[in-house]
Order: C-alpha cells, then structure tokens, then sequence
C-alpha cells in the first residue's frame, strides 16, 4: 500500500513500477507457496518510506536512471519485509498493519523460511546490477546491524535498563541506520557527490531516530485498531521505550512500573496498569520533544543543491513522521 499522502506524489510512477517489481521479485516459478506467502507479505500493507526515500535521493541528483534505481529501491524494501517476518516470529505478533502475519496465516517455519528467501531475492537483485562494492558493503552491514539491534532487544528484555544512551544505540540499529543507507546510497546510485550523500545520510539517520521514537509512543498512546497491532506490546515484551524510561525516571509508581515491565508473567491487566502509569506522567511529551529536534536537524541538513521538488517531498517526509498515528 503506498501512501495517498502527496509527499510522494513526485515519484508516484516510480512507485507504482516499484509494486510491480515486488511482486515479481517474491514470484517463484519453483513452488506456488513461495509466490504465495512472497505475495501476501508486499502486499500487505506499508508505507514504503524506505524505497521512497531512496528513490527521491537519486532523483536529486545529476546521474538520475529510473531503471538503474529501482532494483536497489525493490532490495531496500524486501529486505525490510524480511526483517518484518522474522521479528513477527519472535514478537508472536498475530497481525501486522492490520492484516495476519505469515507465522499467524502458515506457521513459523513457513515464515522464516519465507523470510529467509525474501533476503536472498533482495541481494540478488542487487548482484544482478552494478551497484559496486560499496552498495554490497552498506547492505550487508545493514544486515548485520539489523539481527544486532535485535539482539540487544532481547538481551534488556524485561530488564528495564534505564540508561537513555543505550536506548539510542538500539533504535539506531533498528531503524536510523536503515533510513540513512537509503538516502546514501539513492545519493550515490543518483551520482551526487559524497558530500551532499553525506548530507542525505545524516537527513535519514534523524528521521530514523524521529520515526523509532514516534513508533514507542503510538505503542504507549495509541489502540490496536489504530496501529493494527496490540498496544502496549512493547511493554508485554519487557522492552522499555523512551516514554517509559522516562516514567520510570520521574513517576510516583516508579517501582510498581518496574515491577510490571520486569515480569514475564505479567497479564492484560499488569499491561493496562503500566500503560496508566505511563501516560499519567510526561513520558509521551518527553518523547515528542525528542522525536520533533531529530526532525527539526534533518531538515536543516538536507544538501542546498536538492531540487525544490525533491527537498519538499523530503521536508514533508519528516512532517509525516512527526504527525503520523498508525
């Protein structure tokens, strides 16, 4: 599903080429199941943010070839599903923007399989053009630091570890460093130089760090129907996010919070409770104001040289996270 939101209406034909490309690239002629279960995840739902993103950077500069972007944009995209899947196994999450996840619809051998041959078609996209060994290295770091950050996840799981900094160092591997690789490399595929690629990095890494942030606070203030997952899901799985470092830090049932988001047993109601505790301090304007400077420094950033076109589209990007509810 990609955004009616006209902060993309400047690349809208690219983006309805890129939706033909996914369901191409997830086709298996060997197995019907695969092309299935490939078909059922792209097409369920996403904002495409993260081909956008890169599809606009190469846009903005002087080299641009839609032909030669897209298979990088179709990559970036697949191997975000690929990660989606596989945290949907470990998350247990039934649903996912509002429609059944693999593990739910099949079962989780399916769905990490699936996930797994969602990864190989995204690299082999990317093999089968020139990109350099640059684009490689960047992707597979990506990688690497994707299945990192889920690591330090799962190891503070219902630990409640309140130092803010490594709040930041995990949603950077979770999400800023992927947002920035798209506007990097969209850059370079685009042929601006490294400067301004530079430039378009930082821009992504802070709509990363805004966009993470503003995810943990739609977990904490949002309900199910509107972000089509549980809420409080973060809390059920002894993840502590900013506004519950920060309630943690500042609210008069500190301890009874912590005592929830410690437990592993903990039930609906122990959900609820921590949920009340949560929003009854500054945790969610904490967060807010944190999320709104990321966003304030990415549009001050952005390279001077940006068409008009191209820096709005960018520019309304980082109003949408700011705004966003699902």
């Amino acid at each position: 599903m990609v955004l009616s939101n006209a902060m993309f209406d400047v690349i809208k034909g690219d983006l309805e080429q890129l939706e033909e490309r996914l369901i191409e690239a997830v086709s298996s002629p060997e197995d019907e199941l695969v092309t299935e279960v490939g078909t059922h995840l792209v097409t369920s739902g996403g904002k495409r943010i993260r081909p956008a993103l890169c599809l606009l950077a190469a846009h903005g500069g002087p080299a641009f070839s839609l032909v030669h972007t897209l298979p990088l944009a179709a990559a970036l995209e697949l191997i975000h599903t690929a990660s989606l899947v596989h945290d949907d196994v470990i998350d247990k999450a039934d649903t996912r923007r509002g429609a059944p996840t693999a593990n739910a619809k099949w079962d989780n051998k399916i769905a990490i399989l699936a996930g797994d041959y969602i990864f190989a078609r995204a690299f082999r996209l990317v093999a089968e053009n020139d990109y350099g060994d640059h684009v490689a290295n960047r992707l597979a770091q990506l990688v690497g630091n994707l299945s990192v950050g889920e690591i330090i996840q799962d190891k503070q799981m219902y630990k409640a570890a309140r130092d803010e900094a490594d709040y930041y160092a995990r949603i950077q591997k979770k999400t800023a460093d992927f947002l920035e690789i798209c506007c990097e490399l969209g850059a370079l595929v685009g042929g601006m130089d490294a400067a301004a690629a530079e430039k378009l990095a930082e821009y992504g890494h802070s709509i990363g760090m805004a966009f993470q942030i503003t995810d943990d606070l739609l977990d904490i203030l949002e309900t199910s129907e509107q972000i089509g997952k549980p809420a409080g899901n973060d809390i059920r799985q002894g993840i502590v996010t900013l506004p519950v470092l920060r309630a943690l830090a500042v609210s008069p049932a500190r301890e009874e919070l912590l005592a929830i988001v410690t437990d592993p047993a903990m039930t609906d109601e122990m959900v609820a409770r921590a949920l009340a505790i949560v929003r009854a301090t500054d945790g969610a304007a904490f967060a807010q104001a944190k999320a709104e400077a990321y966003l304030s420094r990415a549009k001050d950033v952005l390279p001077e040289e940006l068409p008009e076109d191209i820096r709005d589209a960018y520019e309304q990007v980082a109003d949408f996270i700011g705004q966003r509810n699902f």
